[in-house]
């Protein structure tokens, strides 16, 4: 839903201002890729922290289970 959502929005900006859309369809890609190191880093984050997270709280889980 959210592409459709994006090329309806880059199809009313194509036919208001049809050079500023061209200059978006071409950075767009450009900027993905300078932005994914960041995604990258912030999905190891996300890991490493519900790591150390599952094994603070590992020990209430057992007693509670027994």
């Amino acid at each position: 839903m959210r592409t459709l959502i994006a090329i309806l929005l880059w199809f009313i900006l194509f036919s208001l201002c049809w050079p500023l859309a061209l200059v978006v369809i071409i950075l767009f890609p450009i900027i993905w890729l300078l932005l994914l190191p960041f995604r990258i880093v912030g999905l190891t984050l996300d890991v490493v922290f519900s790591l150390v997270k599952a094994i603070i709280l590992f020990p209430f889980k057992v007693l509670k289970v027994v």
